[in-house]
């Protein structure tokens, strides 16, 4: 491919997402806007953002490459990612919202009233976040080196520069605008090549992708192995995704429960359109970009594809337009990712600084969106590739063992204590943290590989177990004020509460 278009494609979605930042920056005066954009973002524009946030590499290229490799069986990381909003919307977004919280630690500390359960919150919150943030920066590098035969570091640090940028520019507010728009430029960026590629395809009289039997079957290879990890992936990404922190911020910028929840319905519908797409490029990579399996590009099919089918310009031009997509898939959820744990750790240097000499919560974000980028920065340098796909259920599987159980049962259960939300933090944790520490340093096959490289099944009743049980032994450290809480989370907005309740 001519690598002009690509580098057309990536500097204008560079260029327009740092434009509409700064157009953030003029909107964003005060510590609430830079960390929840002043609670006042419609259902409509919030579920654009929360999309444009969510579908992140893993959706634009992981998914078309899962399904080359897998076939049908690999349709449940896109099924459980889009499901798993639904539990959201049942269980968590409306008393989220109304909990006033900015972060999770904040809700841990509010509903617990302990410091030491919103410190173990933050560690969690900072460890998903560099679980997802580093297939973003891998994926980005992969991207720019496939189309612009660019080194990887390219990529890698173009994204992280321009979302360290954003953030400072103008927090939550820059971000939101951005993350719309990057969303209905992702779909189009998969729908309007695919629509060219399919039309190629009905013209080559090709009807059947080049397979076996059972890829086009799920559960079609039904070994023990093989079924554990289908329902250890399902787990992760049902109940994960209620859990991750840049999805939980998201719903704090809402003006009130009610708006919440349409706004959950908003995303449902829109990631489940977008689903669609990915799949299609699976399926057409089975025809005519086979080979990409044995050479280990599968995440690359999706760009790889126009120049297969499409001779010419027109298949440049179309590689370059997925090529934007993906580029902004990249920012929109690195920018999510980075401003919920520098929302988390800005709060932290802000409030541990000498009085004398304290900066601004603002300031103190700014701060903490260089820091904590730079950590999976450099691991994405310096770490081999793992699957974009495999290494986001990394991120799903540590928030359904950690943040899942701690907002399902601190939302609908009074009788959880600080001690046993901790314990079930720290459980959990290190039993989900097994995952990509396994993977990464050690080659086990068979079912000891699988356990440990696939641990939903057992961390997250770890983590649930653990909080229940710790809260049942400490029944006398419960917060005093948990009816009060209690209260305000479960009821709507539209109804007078008594103050003295």
């Amino acid at each position: 491919m001519n690598p002009t278009w690509g580098i057309v494609a990536v500097a204008a979605v560079s260029i327009t997402t740092l434009v509409i930042g700064a157009f953030g920056l003029r909107l964003s005066r005060t510590t609430s806007d830079f960390y929840v954009a002043s609670r006042s973002v419609s259902p409509g524009l919030n579920g654009s953002a929360i999309s444009g946030e969510y579908l992140s590499a893993a959706s634009f290229l992981g998914v078309a490459g899962l399904i080359l490799v897998g076939g049908a069986d690999m349709l449940w990381y896109p099924i459980g990612w889009t499901v798993g909003y639904l539990l959201l919307l049942v269980f968590v977004a409306a008393p989220l919202r109304r909990s006033g919280a900015y972060t999770i630690p904040d809700f841990a500390q509010s509903r617990l009233q302990s410091l030491a359960a919103r410190r173990v919150s933050m560690v969690v919150v900072v460890g998903i976040g560099w679980l997802y943030l580093m297939p973003q920066f891998q994926g980005a590098g992969l991207t720019l080196q496939t189309v612009l035969d660019a080194p990887r570091w390219v990529g890698t640090v173009l994204v992280a520069a321009i979302v360290t940028i954003n953030i400072s520019l103008g927090g939550m507010r820059s971000i939101t605008f951005v993350q719309a728009f990057q969303y209905w430029l992702k779909l189009t960026a998969l729908l309007v090549p695919l629509m060219f590629l399919l039309l190629a395809w009905s013209r080559d009289g090709e009807p059947h992708p080049v397979q076996s039997q059972a890829w086009l079957e799920p559960l079609g290879v039904a070994t023990g192995e093989h079924l554990y990890s289908v329902y250890a992936v399902i787990l992760a990404t049902f109940l994960g995704t209620m859990g991750l922190p840049h999805v939980v911020v998201r719903f704090y910028t809402n003006p009130d429960g009610r708006a919440a929840r349409r706004t959950t319905l908003i995303v449902l519908l829109l990631i489940s359109a977008f689903y669609l797409l990915p799949t299609f490029y699976g399926v057409l990579g089975r025809i005519y970009a086979s080979d990409l399996i044995a050479a280990g590009r599968a995440d690359t099919v999706a760009l790889e594809l126009p120049g297969r089918l499409i001779a010419g310009t027109g298949g440049e031009l179309l590689t370059a337009m997925i090529t934007a997509g993906a580029f902004a898939a990249f920012l929109s959820t690195s920018s999510g990712v980075t401003m919920a744990i520098s929302g988390v750790v800005g709060q932290a240097i802000a409030a541990q600084r000498p009085a004398k000499g304290r900066i601004s919560s603002i300031t103190a974000l700014r701060l903490a969106s260089v820091l904590c980028i730079s950590v999976p920065l450099v691991l994405a340098l310096n770490a081999d590739s793992v699957p974009i796909a495999n290494s986001v259920v990394f991120a799903f599987t540590l928030a359904a063992s950690t943040f899942s159980p701690l907002l399902i049962l601190g939302i609908w259960w009074r009788g959880l204590t600080a001690i046993g939300a901790i314990a079930g933090l720290i459980g959990g944790g290190i039993a989900a943290a097994t995952a990509p520490f396994v993977t990464l340093v050690s080659d086990l096959d068979g079912w000891a590989g699988t356990l440990l490289s696939q641990p939903a099944i057992w961390s997250v009743p770890i983590g649930f177990s653990l909080m229940i049980f710790g809260s049942l032994l400490t029944r006398s450290t419960r917060p005093t004020n948990v009816g009060r809480t209690m209260v305000r989370l479960h009821t709507p907005e539209r109804v007078n509460v008594d103050r003295r309740y």
